[in-house]
């Protein structure tokens, strides 16, 4: 696992001194992807960095990697599961290899392939190769958006990197980006391929980008996730499903250094530790919890692991320690993440790393297999579709009766077209709030334009499908799978999900709807897959998810703390702040649940005392020692 950055200039120079300085002042942003090992290449045009977090010990783990004397220059961030395969194959084609490390395998395939290599590789990736020869840049990002890659345009100068905060720290004009905050109010994240600083972008997920010297980048999508159900038995789908599940778990666990996993109270980590115990009997899984009662699944995941006979380290979160943790884990998010389930899981990262070096995780079972609650709604919402004529009177109606009266949401949801009322599983300011207090409120750019593509591409889909395809192109990559990346990389742990797997993902697609969601209970087909190695008490558990008592701690221990934030914050220009300290006041008496909406704000404002108000934005060793004194 690693880091990459670098840039391209459309100048030929005579001295690269200027932007090895850049380049050198990128990687030490990046540090903690990769704490093993640097590297660095230039020639005329380009200079690329690297950082290395060994994880299989092979020669040639050293980059920028070259091949075909010196034409082609790779850096890669990620694993390629089905690497020794397609070298097998390039082998017996002629080519030739030097060392063992998949890194070596995607530039034999790229001399072969070019561009179409992507189409061939299984894993989590982001990389880059540059031709030589042809003055050409070649990067992509893998199918589902595991590992990221930010890009950025300076005048003649293209910056690319693993995390934003390399370009953020050396690009010297910068805009701050009012509608990429907009949607951030709406989605507690924002939304891909966006930023909140206007000049960096990400690459989307499944896509890749060409850029040659003096033309802009050209992006195409090589790989569409899509939904084609295809007529099975229950019987041959549960089979198929526990083969590939098997299959993934056991290619995901390729590894020279202990490989452990995540345990909750659900089903799907459990699947993957029960999974990976047949592989690795020593297993070590990591659990998290919190005092409080009904926000803590370590008796389950103590259960869980005794049954399945596998060590469970556990620890307990204090709101101390989460007020402790919160400049480090913002800073390390690049872009705020408002999802509270993402602090937590820093935590449970930070300890994993005590134990292991890599770790598994469930992540993506829910958006493949439609395992949100939510997604009973298109069911419970039938009635509606019999009062189609009448449903303008009705929804006026619901907008007359006080909030909090029974009946109101169901009407207002009832009465409301699916893309005007779901944008995914978070939806945090609606836009009538965001007119209240937002002081350059964008009546143009409304909620539903980030969601209007995937809408459009879901068309002939079933309801619940459609919710899904929204899930798997917003909240899995731009929430779930930033947040795994960003906090495990944090503490130099690197996280592996097998569930969102090339192979797992393509027979997923073809199972129906109604065997995703079916006698009651989401994530139907999965639960049977796995009925004989899952213990019984998780099987149908009710999904509880990461629970974090914030609207607890944000009217007690956290409620100083939160007003602090609020009142100290530079962003007068962008919100009427009172507004604010009306939701935390109103929350602290009970009379409504404020905590995710107060939430977002707050990792904003700490987002923008990091990178906006501070004179200097720190780097990786001196966040790593700010961490470091974070107590547990």
């Amino acid at each position: 696992m690693c880091g990459l950055v670098g840039c391209l200039t459309d100048r030929t120079l005579a001295d690269n001194t200027a932007y090895d300085e850049l380049v050198h002042e990128m990687t030490k942003m990046i540090v903690h992807r990769g704490p093993d090992d640097e590297g660095y290449f230039a020639d005329d045009n380009i200079t690329m960095g690297f950082r290395r977090l060994s994880i299989i010990d092979l020669a040639g783990g050293h980059q920028p990697l070259s091949y075909d004397n010196e034409r082609y220059w790779l850096t890669f961030n990620g694993e390629i599961y089905n690497y020794i395969e397609l070298r097998e194959q390039l082998i017996q084609e002629g080519y030739p290899f030097k060392t063992d490390s998949d890194s070596e395998v995607i530039l034999g395939m790229y001399a072969k392939y070019h561009e179409k290599l992507t189409t061939y590789l299984r894993g989590m990736f982001a990389f880059v190769i540059w031709d030589k020869q042809e003055k050409t840049l070649f990067a992509a990002r893998d199918q589902f958006g595991i590992k990221p890659f930010y890009y950025a345009i300076a005048g003649n100068d293209f910056y690319y990197a693993s995390e934003s905060k390399a370009i953020y720290k050396i690009l010297k004009d910068k805009q701050f980006d009012q509608d990429a905050l907009q949607d951030y109010l709406t989605f507690q994240y924002v939304p891909e391929p966006e930023t909140l600083t206007k000049e960096i972008k990400l690459l989307a997920p499944g896509c890749s980008l060409i850029k040659k010297l003096g033309a802009a980048p050209q992006i195409k999508r090589y790989y569409h996730r899509e939904f084609h159900p295809v007529k099975r038995s229950e019987q041959e789908y549960a089979e198929r499903l526990k083969a590939t599940l098997i299959d993934s778990v056991k290619i995901h666990m390729r590894s020279d250094v202990p490989v452990g996993a995540f345990l909750s109270g659900g089903i799907d980590s459990s699947i993957v530790v029960a999974i990976a115990k047949q592989f690795n009997p020593n297993l070590q899984t990591i659990s998290v919890g919190f005092e409080r009662p009904g926000y803590s699944e370590l008796d389950v995941a103590q259960e869980t692991a005794a049954q399945l006979g596998v060590e469970n380290k556990q620890m307990m979160i204090t709101p101390e320690a989460f007020m402790a943790a919160f400049p480090h884990f913002v800073w390390s998010m690049d872009d705020p993440l408002a999802d509270p389930a993402a602090v937590p899981q820093y935590f449970l990262t930070k300890e994993a790393v005590k134990h292991v070096k890599v770790c598994l995780t469930g992540e993506g079972a829910d958006e493949l297999f439609g395992g949100y609650t939510i997604y009973h709604e298109p069911e419970s919402l039938k009635p509606f579709r019999y009062t189609k004529p009448f449903n303008g009177a009705l929804q006026r109606i619901a907008t007359m009766i006080p909030e909090g009266v029974r009946g109101k949401s169901l009407l207002m949801r009832g009465t409301t077209p699916l893309e005007n009322r779901y944008v995914g599983n978070a939806f945090i300011f609606n836009e009538a709030e965001k007119q209240q207090f937002m002081k350059h409120y964008n009546a143009d750019h409304t909620f539903p334009q980030a969601t209007k593509t995937y809408y459009q591409e879901a068309a002939d889909y079933d309801p619940i499908s459609k919710m899904q395809f929204v899930d798997m192109h917003t909240w899995l990559n731009g929430d779930l799978l930033h947040n795994a990346d960003r906090t495990a990389l944090a503490h130099s742990l690197e996280l592996r999900t097998p569930f969102v797997d090339r192979a797992v993902f393509d027979l997923a697609a073809e199972i129906p709807a109604e065997l995703r969601i079916a006698h009651g209970t989401t994530k139907y087909i999965l639960r049977k897959a796995v009925e004989e190695i899952v213990p019984a008490h998780v099987l149908h558990r009710k999904k509880l998810g990461f629970p974090v008592p914030i609207r607890w701690w944000l009217k007690d221990e956290m409620y100083d703390w939160a007003k602090q934030i609020i009142q100290d914050s530079q962003t007068e220009q962008y919100f009427d702040k009172t507004y604010f300290l009306n939701l935390l006041d109103e929350h602290r008496a009970g009379t409504r649940d404020n905590s995710r909406k107060l939430w977002t704000v707050l990792t904003f404002m700490m987002w923008h005392k990091i990178y906006v108000e501070s004179e200097t934005l720190m780097d990786s060793r001196t966040a790593n020692q700010v961490a470091a004194e974070v107590e547990i």
